[in-house]
């Protein structure tokens, strides 16, 4: 603690002295400054005081660096402090746009859940930074959840079978994604097409067989078409299987639930007793 505080005083009349901003440095300069303060950084966990303090310190000298903002705006998202880290991360879209505009983007859809602003984020970064997915899912994925979470059955279709689409255009030997025929799945399950959403949860399982959420909206669309021991055979496999922990794989489901992910209470009450 004594070191970055007075790190930061000695920064702070260098800059005094110098008038010195961000231009002032070469790009190799910028490059060493800013791997300086985020491997200081990362010696602490990102709930720690020093990692927020470290960070401070490299932007007080490099105060339009993005990928520094972006590092100050992580934790308070997982901390669901998702106002005060937008302030931080917009710093971070502004300075470097092309970077972290589709991550903005990927926060709003699954962390901070404001779709509608979502889409827009999507939109400009399908627009303008070049990429052409971010966190592993291309960006018809979170444009299928944004659209799934507002009601918006078709547009949430269309967006997940260009998953599909992408995949078998692709010709890659990679198998296709669990969740793109899940999210199929539930939109059919959510406009009473049980038969159809049956196909697409069967198609999940077989690329992830233990996964649970699968297994249970299959159970109750077997249900719905009164295909009743079927249905409890179901459920109680997908019980078995989160029990042992077989859900979502995705990373950051650890600090946000992702739409349409069961949860321990949605399971019958006989499994519990």
């Amino acid at each position: 603690m004594k070191y970055i505080l007075c790190s930061l005083l000695i920064m702070f009349l260098f800059l005094q002295e110098s008038n010195a901003q961000s231009a002032s440095f070469t790009q190799h300069q910028q490059d060493s400054i800013r791997e300086h303060y985020v491997n200081a950084a990362s010696r602490y966990h990102y709930f720690a005081p020093e990692w927020g303090l470290y960070l401070d310190s490299g932007l007080v000298l490099l105060p339009h660096d993005a990928q520094m903002w972006q590092l100050k705006a992580m934790p308070l998202f997982k901390q669901r402090k998702y106002e005060a880290g937008m302030v931080y991360l917009d710093k971070a879209v502004t300075y470097d746009p092309a970077e972290y505009l589709d991550y903005r983007a990927f926060i709003k859809c699954i962390f901070q859940k404001s779709y509608v602003a979502a889409i827009v984020d999507f939109r400009e970064a399908q627009r303008s930074s070049g990429h052409s997915g971010v966190m592993d899912h291309p960006y018809s994925f979170y444009l299928g959840l944004c659209y799934l979470q507002l009601n918006q059955y078709d547009s949430a279709r269309t967006y997940f079978q260009q998953c599909v689409d992408r995949w078998r255009q692709s010709g890659t030997e990679a198998p296709l994604h669990c969740l793109y025929p899940f999210y199929l799945g539930i939109v059919e399950y959510e406009q009473g097409k049980y038969a159809e959403a049956l196909e697409h949860f069967n198609y999940s399982l077989s690329l992830y067989q233990q996964f649970s959420d699968a297994g249970y909206y299959k159970a109750l669309c077997l249900a719905r078409l009164q295909r009743k021991d079927e249905a409890r055979a179901a459920m109680q496999k997908a019980s078995e299987d989160f029990r042992q922990g077989y859900t979502f794989t995705e990373d950051n489901k650890v600090y946000e639930p992702y739409p349409y992910q069961v949860s321990d209470w949605m399971y019958p009450k006989e499994r519990k007793k």
